[in-house]
């Protein structure tokens, strides 16, 4: 037997980085390219498909010619919905993170043309807001908690700094900047007091802070997060945007979900920054709060559509689940930060578990067609739609897919992380150690075994460690360096690391076992009693109609049924199915002189599972993701559409 190797030890000092914020850096999306079976067809799929379907339609529902019309160039009233201009930017931001990878003179030349339209409609102090400037003239600044500039400011700002990143060009950069200086001078300690209703700039000024390197961005976030929730100067706006209480303050979470997640990124960016232990442990609460108590399976989160988001603990239900796209991409931003803040692996299993399965569901295999909520059970009614009048969730699709490859690795000091498992390459310069080349091997999610080849270029450089996250689904999980098994014994808080000095042709080997796991709930969650989700690897599963001859809801799985994987290429785009025997209870047979009978034996009925994500591709028809395992718990009728 090849001994454990001795090096994999864990140092003290990467003990305290995982123990203490370690603050890592992100690896940008520039130096990373993503070449798996699953992700790289999606993202292509986003560039052909969901970018030009977003152009197209922001131009056709008047989101473009509102930018002409605010600078005079064309005439015409505003069209829309007061914050569509942020559809517009969110929309620049994706295929600015498409054209960092896939160079297309097209593109970037509808960009420079939607670009000069922006730049045309800023006002000479810097001010950009189309509704404002068309419709409510004069009134700037006057409706923060409804009218959602700040909101619109902060997605022109994330656009810019991706814009620059991709293209080089400071055209929409200097718009920002102009912009940011605007608010800069109207909003601070003796300013205009005030917060967005709709959060989204903090997080955006904290980017702009770090691709300009002005300090000013970073105070003015500073200042909106201390000013929520004080209401010395300005009446509060309430738990609906989290403006009840300080941030410091808060433990459980409220109101409307995709501003308390876009609230809480840039917390944890400004923590990551400030080390403000308040900030810190604020997000530690209101993480516990929802991921346990107000998460769905899927990760989504906010299962109201009355707030469109949270209410008590534990209510989670499966048809009226909101649980909106646009959320489960919050919940993806704010655990990476997270990731990046403390360096534990249970952000990265959140991030992960959202990204897999209820941010994923949000858009159609062909990238034309899109969830704006996504239940856990339907009747056959939910399906897809190619646009909404609040367009948040298409545009905010388009611009976080091409941006994955800024989720998977991360760098500090002397070490190197892996939080996702995706296929690809990534260049990866190092602060002691130069440049390295990561190389992904791996058939994931379908698949836990993942090969990692380290190339650094220079191979007198000093040790580094290699810091790995270990998935929280994954029971036994094994790794090895070189052929060598490491003792798996050294993971902290779900990261293995692994530090030596490495050489060309290294290869660390990890296992990741994916058996069919059944989950149950807490029993406070009234409405999963007695039924369990199928879970694989990252993926959670449901039935869908299209699989069985009938209703899904009359399906029972009880617990010694036996499931098996089975991967179907020519399927939805190439999944792997669960395979299994249900029951289902006979409902007919009933006469009018029967008031009793004798019960019949449940009758054995084949089961399939497809990934959550892929369901509603086919005819109409139920899906269901909780599954009761006693057939009396299982509906006896069903409609079916």
């Amino acid at each position: 037997m090849i001994p454990a190797i001795a090096i994999i030890s864990v140092l003290p000092s990467l003990l305290q980085q995982i123990h203490l914020p370690s603050r890592l850096e992100p690896v940008p999306f520039t130096q990373v390219r993503l070449e798996d079976a699953f992700w790289a067809p999606r993202l292509e799929t986003n560039r052909l498909k969901t970018v030009p379907h977003n152009i197209r339609t922001c131009e056709s529902t008047g989101r473009l010619a509102n930018f002409a019309r605010a600078a005079g160039l064309e005439p015409g009233e505003f069209q829309g919905i007061y914050f569509n201009d942020s559809d517009v930017f969110k929309m620049i931001e994706g295929a600015s993170y498409t054209l960092a990878g896939h160079p297309d003179p097209a593109l970037e030349a509808d960009l420079d043309r939607i670009i000069a339209k922006i730049a045309a409609a800023q006002q000479p102090d810097g001010y950009l807001n189309t509704y404002y400037t068309l419709v409510e003239k004069g009134k700037r600044w006057t409706d923060l908690p409804v009218k959602h500039e700040l909101y619109c400011a902060g997605h022109l700002f994330e656009a810019a700094v991706a814009h620059f990143q991709a293209t080089g060009k400071r055209t929409l950069l200097d718009v920002a900047r102009r912009y940011a200086d605007h608010i800069d001078s109207v909003f601070g300690p003796e300013k205009q007091h005030g917060v967005a209703g709709h959060e989204e700039i903090e997080l955006a000024l904290v980017k702009l802070h770090r691709i300009t390197g002005e300090k000013r961005y970073l105070d003015l976030a500073k200042f909106f997060l201390d000013e929520r929730g004080r209401d010395c100067k300005r009446k509060l706006y309430g738990d609906y945007c989290q403006d009840h209480l300080p941030v410091r303050e808060q433990s459980d979470i409220r109101g409307h979900a995709v501003r308390a997640m876009y609230l809480y990124t840039g917390v944890a960016d400004a923590a990551a920054l400030t080390g403000d232990p308040g900030f810190i442990g604020a997000m530690d609460r209101l993480w516990q709060n929802v991921v346990y108590k107000k998460m769905y399976i899927t990760g989504g989160i906010g299962p109201s559509a009355h707030n469109e988001g949270f209410t008590v603990d534990y209510d989670l239900p499966n048809d009226s689940a909101y649980a909106e796209t646009c959320a489960s991409i919050g919940m993806a931003l704010w655990n990476h930060r997270l990731f990046l803040l403390h360096g534990e692996g249970r952000f990265g299993d959140v991030l992960e578990q959202v990204l897999y399965n209820g941010l994923l569901s949000g858009v159609s295999l062909d990238g034309e067609k899109f969830f704006y909520v996504n239940p856990l059970a339907s009747r056959g009614r939910h399906h897809r739609q190619p646009w909404f009048d609040c367009a948040c969730c298409p545009t905010n699709i388009v611009r976080f897919l091409p941006s994955l490859g800024g989720y998977v690795y991360a760098r500090k000091e002397d070490s190197l992380w892996v939080n996702l498992y995706i296929a690809g390459k990534a260049k990866i310069p190092m602060p002691a150690a130069g440049a390295v080349q990561v190389v992904q091997e791996t058939d994931y999610p379908w698949s836990g075994k993942v090969r990692l080849r380290i190339e650094p270029e220079n191979e007198a450089a000093p040790e580094f460690t290699l810091a790995l996250r270990i998935p929280g689904w994954c029971r036994g999980a094994a790794a090895s360096l070189n052929g060598a098994p490491i003792d798996m014994a050294a993971a902290v808080k779900g990261i293995l690391p692994i530090r030596r000095l490495w050489k060309k042709g290294d290869a660390v080997d990890l296992d990741l076992p994916m058996p069919v796991r059944r989950v149950e709930s807490h029993p406070a969650v009234k409405g999963n009693q007695g039924r369990v989700a199928l879970r694989r690897g990252p993926l959670v599963y449901c039935l869908e109609g299209a699989d069985h001859s009938i209703s899904v809801r009359r399906i029972a799985l009880p617990r010694d049924a036996q499931i098996e994987a089975e991967h179907v290429p020519s399927l939805l785009g190439g999944v792997t199915v669960l395979r299994g025997a249900g029951v289902v209870s006979e409902p007919s047979g009933w006469s009018e002189e029967d008031l009793y009978r004798e019960a019949p034996a449940p009758k054995k009925v084949a089961v399939t599972a497809i990934p959550y994500y892929a369901w509603d591709h086919r005819q109409p028809g139920e899906m269901v993701v909780w599954i009761p395992e006693d057939p009396a718990l299982a509906e006896k009728t069903s409609d079916r559409h």
